[in-house]
């Protein structure tokens, strides 16, 4: 072992969290140090789509953190040196039927109130998007705002501006061990070197709850694994993102009008033009460990289902599918806080399917939390000890 670092803060995880933490940090002047086990983004950020949507966020708090995360992600795209295939079409969500029409428009009327840029859109509408969509689709709705990256590109993009900014970066390095000293630092024990700290920045994603118990704490998030497949361009599809009304419905654990094995394994249609014209095609939702993978049976599932709106993609060629693991949390929020229990220590993790739409605004939170400023959205409800409450209540 060669003697221990001492650094102000360190940030544990290497994906899209911690690239965003340490970009902006670094940038403020902070003194940031990322420990990542693997290589950088080689967990979730790499096994994900890219999308940065206010779409399928609950109207209120959830869109608008969505919303200001947009704003800072279109600022990146001007601020970072790696292009990131930032592009900016909007997205859709589209309806098989009247009920799902209707509880759409009750979703568009809420969004509007909150000043988020929604329109409905009726059969016309779609054929217009898309010639390939299935001709009883009954309508859906837009959300202009929302857009796309390459969430592999972005996490590379923000640490290497972040190094530029004097961030340390330290690959394959495995977080064995963490004290709290009597000094009020923290130790932390990896498979290369150890290294003293003021502040310990949790961004570990599904593992985030193995860094927590070495600190005595509890995080409450599970790992959610999710199938896509990725289908060659042969016929022009559709230019933006595609998902169906039910996906919303699932992500909210609402009631389907779906066979058994379809809502089991929350399979719901997404489409997402690639800026390399290939095309992602998701998604499922299921709760099985850590394991990621790849399951034949939810793939027919994914695919049986995107036939059932664009039916000319039968013929389609599939490239490869993979699986990946989400960070869930029982009421879809992320935690981003610090934990009174253990002075100095942070979380910022538990997005979900959402790690990629809030990277830019967790960073940004993260930085003013650190440096002890006002943030930038309130950060009330995304605190750690909510789910303490809601036990003891």
């Amino acid at each position: 072992m060669n003697n221990q670092l001492h650094r102000d803060i360190i940030v544990i995880g290497g994906g899209i969290m911690g690239a965003a933490i340490s970009y902006y940090g670094a940038k403020a002047g902070l003194d940031i140090t990322v420990l990542e086990k693997r290589e950088l983004a080689s967990g979730t950020s790499s096994r994900c789509d890219g999308n940065i949507l206010a779409i399928d966020k609950d109207p209120g708090f959830d869109s608008q953190m969505s919303l200001k995360s947009q704003q800072l992600v279109h600022t990146l795209s001007k601020e970072l040196d790696v292009p990131f295939e930032y592009r900016n079409p909007g997205s859709i969500l589209v309806c098989e039927n009247d009920a799902e029409m209707e509880a759409a428009e009750k979703w568009v009327n809420q969004q509007q109130e909150a000043g988020l840029d929604f329109r409905m859109l009726d059969r016309e509408d779609l054929r217009n998007e898309s010639k390939y969509f299935a001709d009883d689709l009954y309508g859906g709705l837009e959300c202009k705002t929302d857009s796309t990256v390459n969430p592999y590109m972005l996490t590379f993009s923000l640490f290497d501006c972040a190094k530029k900014f004097g961030a340390k970066i330290h690959t394959n390095t495995e977080v064995k061990n963490i004290t709290k000293q009597a000094s009020g630092e923290f130790m932390i024990e990896t498979n290369q070197q150890n290294f003293t700290a003021n502040k310990v920045v949790n961004a570990g994603g599904v593992w985030a709850p193995v860094i927590g118990e070495m600190v005595d704490i509890q995080i409450p998030i599970k790992p959610r694994k999710g199938q896509l497949m990725v289908a060659s361009r042969q016929m022009p599809v559709g230019l933006r993102k595609v998902m169906e009304f039910g996906y919303l419905i699932s992500k909210f654990g609402g009631v389907r009008q779906v066979d058994a094995l379809t809502e089991k394994y929350g399979v719901a249609l997404v489409f997402e033009p690639t800026e390399s014209q290939n095309f992602l095609i998701g998604s499922s939702r299921e709760f099985n460990g850590f394991d990621t993978k790849v399951s034949q049976k939810v793939t027919q599932l994914i695919a049986k289902r995107a036939v059932r709106f664009y039916p000319k993609m039968a013929d389609m060629a599939v490239i490869r599918t993979y699986a990946g693991l989400r960070p869930w949390t029982e009421d879809h929020l992320p935690i981003i806080s610090h934990v009174d229990e253990v002075p100095g220590f942070y979380v910022a993790a538990g997005h979900e399917g959402d790690g990629i739409s809030l990277a830019a605004v967790t960073g940004k939170v993260m930085q003013e939390m650190l440096a002890e400023q006002d943030t930038c959205i309130p950060i009330e409800p995304l605190r750690y000890d909510r789910f303490k409450e809601r036990v003891t209540n």
